[in-house]
């Protein structure tokens, strides 16, 4: 096989030492790093990316950012709120109230994890969701994780304000931005933390995230992103739940992206009576191409797995929503539903819909629904003899077809904020065809 990196061991050992990592997490990314060559990419159906510069990565090294590249909305953070701001491998902020600390919630970046917390980081990094040589694509994140950050909150803690962070992905320079957020909600726990995703500057690079969440029995967990990678970023982005005995996971996500990406979500609900609402909105413009895998695996009885996906393609852009249901054999009562739909306002645009439910026992509930066409011709008709010009009238068709997914988010702060950034990125698009 055609070697894929231009790095050697040495650079990745000499990164392991600048950030002072226990030995075991060193020794898991030389091992990661062996096996890149012979493994490979993971396959994603009516996906073809394997031609995208997926690992074009340079040797790791620590590059600081400009902090002048801060998020505007990390200027409204109160004292009292939990809340961090990244800046490619520059740590902004990170704001840790008291009255969490003092319960034993542990919220920083990752290296200072490894660093303070190396036994229980090991106990959940890459062990239980996502395997570091489960494909070309995990071990490369493994070898070369250069960013990231660990939310840990204890049995029976429940957080009121939501957990905000801020990730800046720096494109102001050659950087590229290999990211992992592991989060672990302990038992009868429940919290909200939103996450969001962004790109500074224009140079080209590309950016690798896995999002491990490990959600143990009857805790609950509203994890919402809003997704805005710029046009220059080529991205993999591996979102994985691992729920145990009536947990709950409710995934908001957004994928409001400018840049070509993989977008690969999936839920585990290993326990019983386990619960996974999976929510997406989409937009893809200009020539950008969104594949989006969402899935859904039911393992313990009675779990429940919900897929929702909407989303819109405007010029010459391509959208692709697979949406995978599995139900092993013996969950029994188990529930596994999708709705998958694309709106397309482009003759040239390029839309999927690609349902799949297997189903390996017999006592189940399951179901599906899929969708690709193009803009209701009458409804565009009837807004524009109102007075309204073709781009206001699409853009309220985009809005109140979005809106089927975004009323479901109970969270009214992540539905405005999905809310403006689909009007953001609908006004910065070209004109639609």
């Amino acid at each position: 096989m055609k070697k894929t990196l231009a790095i050697t061991p040495e650079q990745i050992a000499s990164f392991s030492q600048l950030h002072q990592e226990p030995a075991w997490f060193a020794e898991m990314r030389q091992a990661a790093f062996a096996q890149i060559e012979q493994l490979e990419l993971p396959i994603f159906e009516k996906i073809n990316y394997k031609h995208w510069p997926v690992m074009a990565a340079s040797a790791p090294t620590a590059i600081k950012s400009d902090l002048s590249l801060m998020p505007s909305a990390a200027a409204n953070f109160s004292a009292e709120q939990p809340y961090a701001v990244q800046i490619g491998q520059t740590t902004a902020k990170l704001n840790l109230p008291v009255e969490l600390a003092e319960q034993g919630v542990i919220f920083t970046d990752i290296f200072t994890a490894l660093q303070e917390h190396p036994d229980l980081v090991q106990q959940y990094y890459m062990q239980v969701t996502v395997k570091p040589n489960e494909d070309r694509l995990t071990a490369f994140h493994t070898a070369l994780m250069n960013s990231g950050l660990f939310l840990y909150v204890p049995k029976n803690v429940v957080i009121k304000q939501p957990i905000t962070a801020y990730y800046v992905q720096d494109s102001t320079q050659p950087a590229d931005f290999i990211h992992h957020v592991l989060v672990v909600a302990e038992q009868n726990s429940e919290f909200s933390y939103l996450e969001n995703l962004q790109t500074a500057g224009d140079h080209k690079n590309l950016a690798n995230v896995v999002v491990e969440v490990i959600a143990k029995d009857n805790s609950h967990v509203h994890f919402s992103a809003v997704d805005a990678f710029g046009k220059s970023v080529t991205t993999y982005l591996n979102r994985r739940g691992h729920l145990m005995r009536d947990a709950r996971i409710d995934w908001a996500l957004g994928s409001m992206n400018d840049g070509n990406i993989i977008g690969d979500f999936d839920s585990d609900l290993v326990g019983a009576g386990s619960h996974a609402e999976t929510k997406v909105v989409a937009i893809s413009t200009g020539k950008q191409i969104q594949g989006i895998d969402t899935r859904v695996t039911n393992i313990g009885p009675r779990s429940i797995g919900h897929i929702l996906q909407h989303g819109v393609i405007l010029e010459d852009a391509t959208l692709t929503f697979n949406g995978i249901g599995h139900i092993l054999k013996g969950a029994k009562g188990a529930d596994a539903q999708q709705e998958n739909r694309v709106l397309m306002l482009s003759r040239t645009a390029r839309g999927d819909a690609n349902p799949l439910l297997l189903i390996d026992e017999n006592d189940v509930q399951a179901g599906h629904a899929a969708s690709v066409g193009r803009v209701d011709e009458q409804q565009m008709y009837y807004l524009m003899s109102r007075g309204l010009s073709k781009e206001v009238a699409q853009r309220l068709v985009i809005r109140g077809f979005l809106g089927a997914v975004l009323s479901e988010i109970p969270d009214k702060n992540v539905r405005q904020q999905l809310t403006d950034t689909i009007e953001r990125k609908l006004i910065d698009g070209q004109p639609v065809k």
